[in-house]
C-alpha cells in the first residue's frame, strides 16, 4: 500500500507541474498527452486497480523528462532577454 501512496503523490505532483507549462511552449502539446495518460493512471489507482510497474515507470519518467525540457526552454527564453 505504501508504494501505491508514493505513486499517487508522484502522479499528483507531476500533474500539477505539467499543468503549469504555458500553451505556447514547445513541449505543451506533448505535455498534454502525458497529462492525459497520468490522469488515467491516477484514476485507475484511486479506483483500487493496479497500474503495471513498467507503465507507471514510463509515465513518471516521461513526466519528469518533459518538466526538464520545459525548464530548459524557460531558462533559454530568460537568457535571451
Amino acid at each position: 500500500m505504501d508504494a501505491m501512496n508514493d505513486n499517487l503523490r508522484v502522479l499528483q505532483f507531476l500533474l500539477a507541474r505539467l499543468e503549469r507549462i504555458p500553451a505556447d511552449s514547445v513541449v505543451a502539446h506533448r505535455a498534454s498527452g502525458v497529462r492525459g495518460a497520468l490522469l488515467r493512471a491516477l484514476d485507475q489507482l484511486e479506483a483500487g486497480r493496479p497500474v503495471p510497474v513498467p507503465e507507471m515507470r514510463r509515465l513518471i519518467e516521461s513526466g519528469y523528462r518533459l518538466l526538464e525540457k520545459a525548464a530548459r526552454e524557460k531558462i533559454r527564453s530568460i537568457q535571451k532577454t
